[in-house]
């Protein structure tokens, strides 16, 4: 499959004739281009950088043939569209198209305790690339391709090093990195490969890979 970076917490996932988007929110600049080309968007959570409700709503009203799966916060804020729009949860297993998902975890990581929880589901897609979105949730299944969050008001890097040794994965992606300035992007890679002997990789917005 190939996987192109886009700013913040969106990827777009592509094999064969299958295209999946995940977490197109406002900070995402290609956001509604990325939604235009796909098949599905899958959201983790509700908070506006990983959810453009409006963006969303206004392609499902446009395009009959596309879904968007997250949890029910998502389906409430958009509506039902005839199924289209689909309340995922912890265990849940989708098949879209090409790829095999499964949804994985049930809450936002800790912000500060006068912020309220929300719900977040991790994806893994094809059992290889896994999603986290605002969580330090663990899979009890082996992963392959860790896309991690680097930058945010409830990360941090101690706990990120021991999140990537829970998950033990073969490899490091870099997500939700727009807090940090270059500078702080590298030397966050600099520090959890020192400590966890894993490369992660800084893909630029726009760049791809094959995995």
């Amino acid at each position: 499959m190939q996987l192109t970076k886009h700013a913040h917490a969106c990827v777009v996932l592509e094999k064969e004739d299958t295209t999946i988007v995940l977490d197109p929110g406002t900070f995402t600049p290609d956001a509604e281009s990325a939604v235009a080309a796909a098949d599905a968007v899958l959201i983790t959570h509700e908070h506006f950088d990983h959810f453009d409700d409006a963006l969303l709503g206004a392609a499902l009203e446009k395009r009959p043939d596309l879904h968007v799966y997250g949890p029910a916060a998502v389906r409430e804020k958009l509506g039902d569209h005839g199924g289209r729009v689909r309340a995922v949860a912890d265990g849940d297993a989708l098949a879209i198209g090409d790829f095999a998902v499964t949804v994985h975890g049930e809450q936002h990581a800790l912000i500060h305790p006068d912020i309220p929880l929300v719900d977040n589901s991790g994806y893994l897609i094809d059992g290889r690339v896994y999603h986290p979105g605002d969580a330090y949730y663990v899979p009890d299944v082996p992963i392959e391709t860790l896309l991690l969050p680097t930058s945010g008001p409830w990360t941090k890097l101690g706990d990120a090093v021991d999140y990537v040794r829970s998950v033990r994965p073969t490899r490091l992606l870099q997500i939700h990195e727009l807090m940090l300035s270059d500078l702080g992007q590298n030397s966050a890679a600099m520090f959890l490969e020192g400590l966890t002997g894993l490369t992660m990789s800084l893909l630029a917005p726009g760049k791809s890979t094959e995995l």
